[in-house]
């Protein structure tokens, strides 16, 4: 079978799939969030409709926004293979941030205003995502961030929603109280360390979460170190640490930093089990720390390649074709973030704009992707499981699933 072939085959199944999944549970929608624009959004014409992503293609965490890129490009070439929407095909613009903030803002509002996209994958960071936040609502473009986790993408501090901020991914809190019933429950944790970076609300929100999950359950902080990005050098911190002798310590971070920090903790003489969350899911972290570095280290992640369910062996399959590599978790949720905006934009009755597609993608429900089941909460969060993975010899093996 050619690869056009084998693409058509996966596409067609997964959207069957999709579709019966995500059945329509109503048009309700939050309207307590920011200030939009008036009129309705952009909209799809003619025979094409444009679908955007705002990326960190290049820069400090390219390894992220690159994998989300080539996962929504597998996820295109499927649906367009297997007759696009309606006979529409998707047409992909893909926006290179370069890591930057101000670099995301701008990348928003070419796609909106210039592109005319009716829909965006949002930046892959958190800081990023939140950065083009009131660019997708004052636009009325609905944006999907695969990995921007930080509550505050979809909910603001006074509580009200972002109407046109979704997301494919789970909240930070529920990483970090995953990775602490993990570190009580498997591990049998009960004194823990954390050090995180203090000038990331990804890396604070999950920290924060940790701690109040493992003091709930009977554990106790006995170390709390701080770093900040682009640090090199981390023995002090990690000294206070090992003289405190926890059994567990907990690193929210992203790979750059935590490949070091996992070398120079192992260097210390720290055998102590070390995990993180999907910020450590790129393959720099190998390169950086060292396969024996990070045995008995663990993360929570939304998805394994080597988890048996038939829809992912299908997706890993399909990406192997295409890329000469297994998927991870940023792929899928690429691929994923695709699909759940055609999922939406096929439950549209009448013109395909970006509030019409708005209202469908908050009132979905039980649509089955790679990453989970999921259905849309009231803050336009996915309540799906998460995937605890384990390092051996520098690969990833899956550990175990957790449901919400």
């Amino acid at each position: 079978m050619t690869k056009h072939n084998k693409m058509k085959k996966y596409g067609s199944l997964f959207i069957a799939t999709a579709m019966l999944t995500g059945a329509l549970a109503g048009c309700g929608t939050d309207d307590s969030s920011s200030t939009s624009s008036s009129g309705s959004g952009n909209s799809a014409s003619g025979d094409v409709i444009k679908i955007g992503a705002n990326l960190e293609l290049s820069g400090a965490v390219a390894s992220y926004g690159s994998s989300i890129n080539d996962g929504a490009k597998l996820a295109v070439e499927e649906i367009n293979a297997a007759g696009g929407i309606d006979g529409k095909k998707i047409e992909y613009v893909p926006v290179d941030n370069k890591s930057e903030t101000a670099e995301a803002t701008s990348a928003a509002i070419r796609l909106a205003e210039q592109e005319k996209v009716v829909a965006m994958i949002a930046p892959a960071t958190s800081g990023n995502s939140v950065a083009t936040v009131q660019i997708a609502n004052q636009h009325k473009v609905p944006m999907v961030t695969g990995s921007g986790t930080a509550p505050n993408v979809t909910v603001n501090d006074d509580g009200t929603v972002n109407d046109y901020a979704f997301r494919t991914c789970f909240i930070d809190p529920f990483q970090g109280t995953v990775a602490a019933n993990f570190a009580t429950n498997e591990l049998q944790a009960k004194n823990v360390a954390i050090f995180a970076d203090n000038a990331s609300d990804y890396a604070k929100g999950l920290a924060a979460s940790f701690k109040e999950t493992i003091e709930a359950n009977g554990g106790t902080v006995v170390a709390e170190e701080a770093y900040v990005a682009k640090d090199v050098d981390f023995k002090s911190q990690l000294t206070n640490i090992k003289g405190k002798n926890p059994d567990f310590i907990f690193i929210p971070g992203y790979y750059e930093e935590v490949g070091i920090i996992v070398k120079q903790a192992r260097e210390a003489g720290i055998t102590a089990p070390l995990m993180g969350a999907d910020g450590w899911d790129s393959p720099k972290l190998v390169e950086l720390a060292g396969g024996d570095a990070l045995n008995n280290t663990f993360i929570t992640n939304h998805y394994s390649s080597e988890d048996p369910d038939a829809k992912i062996q299908d997706f890993v399959t399909a990406f192997k074709d295409e890329y000469g590599q297994a998927p991870n978790a940023f792929h899928a949720l690429g691929y994923d973030s695709i699909y759940f905006i055609v999922d939406a934009i096929k439950r549209v009755d009448g013109d395909i704009t970006g509030e019409a597609i708005q209202k469908q993608l908050a009132a979905t429900k039980d649509l089955g992707l790679v990453t989970g089941t999921f259905t849309v909460d009231e803050n336009h969060n996915p309540v799906k499981s998460a995937t605890v993975l384990e390092f051996v010899d520098g690969k990833q093996q899956f550990n175990s699933k957790v449901n919400p």
